[in-house]
């Protein structure tokens, strides 16, 4: 037999059957649409940020100028702040006492080991004011003030309520969204004292209860570290935080297609970008509030 009638001698080096031109072209191919699902992914979220700005912009400017004019929404505005407080404050309630109790319990068994007992009302206190507080009132908005309203405007945009205002000439954003935003930024301040109320007297009970402190030295030392700067912080966290997640809510809801499955994206969708964003931005502020408002004595 010669050389040319057998198939193996006319390999270079290559084993049989190998496939690497093909290979390479699949790699190539994977490779490149890997990359433009990766700037498609970043280009859809710049765009989708710059729409929330906008209708966070338009939101604000509307609210004044609706105020201004006569024509604000009262009744639906006051109709979604009972929402949101149904919806909120017994969860608020559940979630203040947990956190008073880990933080008095965890920084009171430090401060014991130091030998500064004195100190468990300051610690606890602040710890409550300043991160508990104003992150138990966003989660809370995030989770269920969130879902409630994707859920609404989501329900409107799939059965075309939001294309028949439109129709008519009603700005979807002065008829449902500017209510909503006033209502939340209404809400969460309130939602924030309750949680700093309810949960300073569950820390307060534990450190007395629990850890021998005497009732005079815990407030004394509440007194002493805890400021009106702080609690006035805290209330703009908890405001900051109402304004990012019903402006994420909104936008999510009113973009929702596809049916209800769409409904439940946006609803999820809404949930966890708020959550993400008031993660964000609380450090942001944590630091910033550290580096200009230090804790000192009242």
């Amino acid at each position: 037999m010669t050389p040319e009638s057998h198939p193996a001698a006319t390999d270079t080096g290559r084993p049989s059957g190998s496939t690497g031109p093909q290979t390479t072209r699949r790699t190539d191919s994977a490779r490149e649409i890997v990359g433009k699902n990766f700037s498609g992914t970043i280009v859809s979220s710049v765009r989708t940020f710059g729409r929330g700005v906008g209708m966070a912009r338009e939101s604000v400017g509307g609210a004044v100028s609706d105020l201004a004019r006569g024509r604000f929404q009262w009744q639906e505005m006051l109709v979604q702040a009972w929402r949101l407080v149904t919806v909120t404050a017994f969860p608020a309630i559940l979630m203040a006492v947990p956190f008073g109790v880990i933080v008095s319990v965890q920084v009171g068994n430090l401060i014991h080991n130091l030998g500064a007992d004195s100190l468990i009302g300051a610690t606890g206190g602040l710890g409550v004011i300043k991160q508990g507080a104003p992150l138990a009132t966003g989660f809370l908005l995030g989770g269920a003030g969130a879902a409630a309203i994707a859920a609404d405007l989501g329900a409107r945009t799939i059965r075309e309520e939001i294309d028949a205002l439109n129709t008519m000439g009603i700005s979807p954003v002065h008829r449902l969204v500017i209510p909503r935003m006033v209502a939340m930024l209404l809400v969460a301040p309130l939602l924030n004292i309750l949680v700093i109320f309810v949960g300073i007297v569950a820390g307060y009970l534990v450190a007395i209860g629990g850890q021998g402190v005497t009732p005079g030295s815990y407030w004394a030392a509440f007194g002493s570290f805890t400021t009106a700067a702080d609690v006035w912080v805290s209330l703009l966290k908890a405001v900051i935080f109402g304004f990012l997640v019903v402006v994420i809510a909104c936008q999510r809801g009113l973009e929702a297609k596809g049916g209800p499955r769409g409904v439940a994206d946006a609803v999820n969708a809404a949930v966890v970008l708020s959550i993400v964003a008031i993660v964000i931005v609380n450090l942001v502020m944590t630091q910033v509030t550290t580096m200009f408002l230090p804790t000192r004595l009242a």
